[in-house]
């Protein structure tokens, strides 16, 4: 409580360029989004701003999403997150957090709530062009764009592309840059995803965050990125079925995240010591010394291995081979 009447004051004491001063100028493009069907709630955003994921996209699991941004108001991710878990919908958890903002018309700020609804507004003052859609569990919105064409195009790439929640964000981030995205150009983009249903075990609920903070082509980079996420979901499953001493599950995993990035050696690791687990350590072998000729300190990593139970195959016997 304390915090909330410390900001407020602040918030009234100042005028309206003072304020912009105080916060910063992440103008943006980003959507809100809930999958109906698992409940994923998520947020994603790219702009011509440093870090503009940790401004601008909030998610929190079993509660919702927001989306901050033009001059931003930081306070509305956390403040707007413990309104929704107070039970307030989208647009009361908006309309409460914009009251108390006497330069709501530089804001931008977009809010899905765990039920689907949905909230948005874009200040007068922001900068053009700017504007945002809301639609049926989604709302896109941008501001300092090169065209008004660009939340039109986000709204678009959203509903006619076929994926999970995360794929269809990345595709609406595409539709942006497709027309012309921020008028500055592009530095840093984000995507945050969470569970509809919040579990005792939090750490498990944030389904996917990854940050591009300083890049060129930060889009690029933030598809790249997921792409090695997805096919470490599969290692991470892999690893877990070796703790269950599954090792045919362990070996369709490697397989699987291997078959993504082929020139990965992490993976191709883990492929072959698991094959040696399913007694098929022949094939293990010629994979295994392509990895170790190319850096030795894999072979180190072997043959430490049986000493802790995780490779079927003596130390000895290691030795004999990979000489």
């Amino acid at each position: 409580m304390k915090y909330f009447v410390t900001f407020f004051s602040l918030l009234f004491s100042l005028n309206a360029q003072e304020l912009i001063n105080h916060f910063p100028l992440a103008n943006t493009y980003s959507i809100v989004a809930r999958d109906p069907k698992t409940g994923e709630i998520g947020v994603a955003v790219q702009s011509h701003w440093f870090s503009v994921g940790t401004v601008v996209s909030w998610a929190e699991a079993g509660v919702g999403a927001i989306a901050t941004q033009s001059f931003v108001n930081v306070s509305f991710g956390p403040i707007g997150l413990k309104l929704l878990k107070e039970g307030k919908t989208a647009n009361e958890a908006l309309q409460i957090l914009l009251s108390t903002d006497n330069a709501k018309d530089y804001r931008q700020v977009a809010i899905i709530d765990v039920n689907g609804n949905v909230a948005a507004f874009t200040g007068k003052n922001c900068i053009p062009e700017a504007g945002h859609i809301v639609g049926k569990n989604f709302s896109v919105q941008a501001n300092m764009m090169k065209s008004n064409e660009v939340w039109g195009m986000m709204e678009k790439a959203f509903q006619n592309t076929k994926g999970n929640l995360a794929e269809k964000m990345i595709a609406a981030l595409e539709g942006a840059e497709s027309v012309g995205g921020d008028i500055r150009g592009k530095q840093s983009a984000a995507l945050l995803v969470v569970k509809g249903k919040a579990s005792d075990k939090p750490w498990e609920d944030r389904i996917v965050d990854i940050r591009i903070d300083d890049n060129p082509e930060p889009l690029k980079e933030l598809k790249r990125i997921y792409n090695v996420h997805l096919a470490y979901e599969h290692m991470n499953a892999g690893d877990l079925a070796v703790e269950n001493n599954d090792m045919k599950l362990a070996l369709e995993e490697y397989s699987k995240a291997e078959n993504m990035f082929p020139e990965n050696d992490e993976m191709k690791f883990w492929h072959a010591v698991t094959l040696a687990n399913n007694n098929r350590f022949k094939e293990a072998i010629p994979v295994l010394k392509i990895i170790i000729e190319k850096n030795s300190n894999w072979r180190e990593l072997l043959f430490r291995l049986p000493r802790v139970k995780l490779i079927e195959v003596s130390e000895a016997e290691l030795k004999k081979i990979f000489k």
